[in-house]
């Protein structure tokens, strides 16, 4: 690290501390700069937090995730005839809950799409999608091309976003060292190997809701949900579709025209869900279970229903259903035919180095779930 560019890198810090913009250009070349690790952790750390304070641009995250997809991402093209979809969320949600997104990826799997998933272990909640994972059996520690195998074999596979075999420079260690919310919640998440085509995303915010479709659009994707959903008490929210109150969606069109709606669960015939049934159980190997029982159909209720309603999504997005409505009715049978806790299995078995020890974790836990 040279003095000129520690002077230059400080004084965009104080640019951002007075509210001043930095172009796309301006900031991928600091996140370059952090990611080679060539500032100090003061100002690496400096340089976050300022963003974060003044409100990042469509530009800002832009830059940010071309820096981290062009210099700290593994590039993975699976082969498969039908667009790769994305299911995950940014995290730092005011609403806490089990981990919604692992469970309606496996649906839609087992609905026939092709899931490219890309998550992150907990920062700020109890349990994140690749702690899930690992809990369920699947290697999430594995080579990235087991998760290739995974996607064009299983139909579905997890790139864990905070291992050096995806990106091997420093996403991890900046990851590791943080417990605030970031622009890597958007910008990182959105660097996934697999550059997916189709993509449902949750926000922590709903203002994310301006930015995000169009950050995606510009990136590449060709269709996206963007969802911001609403508690029982209008002001909490979760990057989730919610069954406990309004959902707003940002919907990335063919065209690249960007739809705004909402609606409410009764809307879509869905009964109000309960907040107490869909929090986390603050034990990975209960969630687990819980998971299962969902998956096998031994649980309805809220944990089912905002499930099937998340897999609708993915499933309406995809034009397997004809609306999300659809899309919600064609979840419940996925899960009723035991076809998702059957595609759980293939996953399991898949992405591992060692199939054997992943489904004989597996086993412990579908006989804890009877």
């Amino acid at each position: 690290m040279t003095k000129k560019n520690s002077r230059a890198f400080g004084a965009a810090v104080a640019r951002l501390i007075n509210k001043e913009h930095l172009s796309r250009e301006e900031t991928r070349e600091f996140f370059c700069q952090i990611l080679a690790d060539e500032q100090t952790d003061m100002h690496q750390g400096a340089f976050l937090a300022a963003l974060k304070a003044k409100g990042e641009t469509i530009d800002e995250i832009a830059g940010s995730w071309e820096a981290i997809y062009e210099l700290d991402t593994v590039k993975v093209k699976p082969e498969v005839s039908v667009p790769l979809v994305e299911n995950c969320g940014t995290g730092m949600d005011a609403v806490k809950t089990f981990n919604i997104s692992t469970a309606a990826s496996l649906v839609a799997a087992a609905a026939g799409v092709t899931m490219a998933k890309h998550g992150a272990r907990a920062i700020t909640s109890f349990c994140g999608t690749v702690d899930m994972a690992e809990e369920l059996g699947v290697d999430v520690e594995c080579e990235p091309e087991i998760v290739k195998n995974s996607i064009e074999k299983a139909g579905i596979g997890l790139f864990n976003g905070m291992s050096s075999k995806v990106h091997p420079r420093a996403l991890g260690r900046i990851l590791s060292q943080i417990s605030f919310g970031t622009v890597l919640n958007v910008a990182a998440s959105l660097a996934n190997p697999a550059l997916p085509d189709y993509a449902v995303r949750g926000v922590y915010a709903k203002e994310l809701l301006q930015s995000v479709p169009v950050i995606m659009r510009e990136i590449g994707y060709k269709r996206a949900l963007v969802v911001y959903g609403v508690a029982e008490d209008g002001v909490g929210g979760m990057d989730e579709a919610s069954t406990l109150g309004e959902t707003y969606v940002a919907e990335l069109m063919p065209d690249g025209k960007i739809n705004d709606y909402s609606f409410l669960p009764e809307d879509l015939g869905i009964p109000r869900g309960k907040r107490e049934e869909i929090i986390p159980l603050q034990d990975r190997r209960s969630e687990a279970v819980n998971l299962i029982k969902v998956l096998s159909g031994r649980v309805t209720g809220s944990r089912c229903d905002i499930v099937c309603l998340n897999a609708g999504l993915i499933l309406y997005l995809t034009g397997l259903s004809s609306s999300i409505k659809d899309g919600f009715n064609t979840a419940q049978e996925v899960i009723g035919s035991g076809k998702a806790i059957e595609k759980l299995k293939d996953w399991v078995q898949t992405q591992n180095a060692s199939p054997e020890a992943g489904l004989s974790k597996l086993k412990t836990l579908l006989d804890m779930a009877v």
